[in-house]
């Protein structure tokens, strides 16, 4: 695949997974794009998420214990989740929530959890789509269901689950938060709304909320940008500034030359794995350094 044909099969993909594009003038784009049909189902199969990509941690690894819990972070607001830790950890051991992309909580993400308790943390990745049902094996339909939620409703169910896990009810624990794309944008919006119950967040690539909010933030953050991905960074780099005005703790790091969701290790064309593994490099030294004082 020539790199200008990746380049605008990458760009077409980003309008029509974060900008409701029609999936049939997608494909249609896609084709012309690609030269034909054929050709255009061989670059969608590099650029999508595979659901059958190997994880990096298997679920059954004999160094951490892992799970689906439930819990009701308002009133009548339920909610499903996937929790890893390390065998024989304490309950206290901070914990990582982990948001997820536009896509729901999938493999790809449960795997993520599993890296975060191999490295000695407990994880919780929240299905921000449990109250319309859960997220659906359908990519295109999870997709869908996560552009007809209720922000503020969401928003206001993560920000509650993070402060119970901080209260004395939910062990005192310190608590952190990493999330991609869609979860990334999520992060910082937890970041605002969870005050000092939130101690470090990590948003991978998210659209940033509005720059007037970063004064509400007390997590101490580590903002994650790809230097292709105009789109976020046109909202992150100005959120970044409204934090450093604002006196926070905050430190950017831009990988050039990546697309958005190069950390994701299910996109074959997207993914950068030098790029990948320095950031999440610095995502477990950050959760370290500002989780285990």
């Amino acid at each position: 695949m020539s790199d200008p044909i990746r380049r605008a099969a990458i760009a077409l993909y980003d309008r029509f997974t974060h900008e409701g594009m029609d999936r049939r003038a997608f494909m249609a784009e896609l084709t012309r794009i690609a030269g034909g049909a054929a050709a255009a189902g061989a670059l969608l199969g590099s650029i999508a998420c595979q659901a059958a990509a190997a994880p990096q941690i298997a679920p059954d690894d004999r160094r951490i214990r892992t799970g689906t819990i439930e819990w009701e972070p308002r009133p009548g607001r339920r909610y499903r989740g996937y929790n890893a830790a390390p065998a024989g950890a304490a309950d206290n051991l901070p914990l990582i929530v982990v948001v997820h992309e536009n896509r729901g909580l999938n493999d790809h993400i449960r795997d993520v959890a599993r890296r975060l308790a191999v490295a000695g943390f407990s994880a919780l990745a929240p299905d921000f789509l449990s109250v319309p049902g859960g997220t659906p094996a359908d990519q295109d339909q999870a997709r869908t269901m996560i552009g007809q939620l209720d922000m503020a409703e969401t928003v206001a169910d993560g920000v509650a689950t993070i402060q119970r896990l901080a209260s004395p009810a939910g062990g005192s624990r310190r608590i952190g938060a990493v999330g991609f794309c869609w979860g990334g944008g999520m992060v910082d919006r937890l970041a605002v709304g969870a005050g000092a119950a939130l101690k470090a967040a990590v948003p991978f690539y998210g659209p940033a909320p509005d720059p007037a909010e970063a004064a509400r933030v007390q997590a101490a953050m580590l903002i994650v940008l790809a230097g292709l991905d105009a789109r976020v960074n046109g909202t992150a780099h100005p959120w970044a500034e409204a934090l450093r005005a604002a006196g926070k703790d905050v430190t950017v790091h831009e990988f050039p030359g990546v697309d958005h969701a190069f950390h994701n290790d299910t996109s074959a064309a997207r993914y950068n794995r030098e790029a990948a593994e320095v950031a999440w490099a610095e995502t477990l030294a950050f959760f370290r350094r500002h989780l285990r004082g």
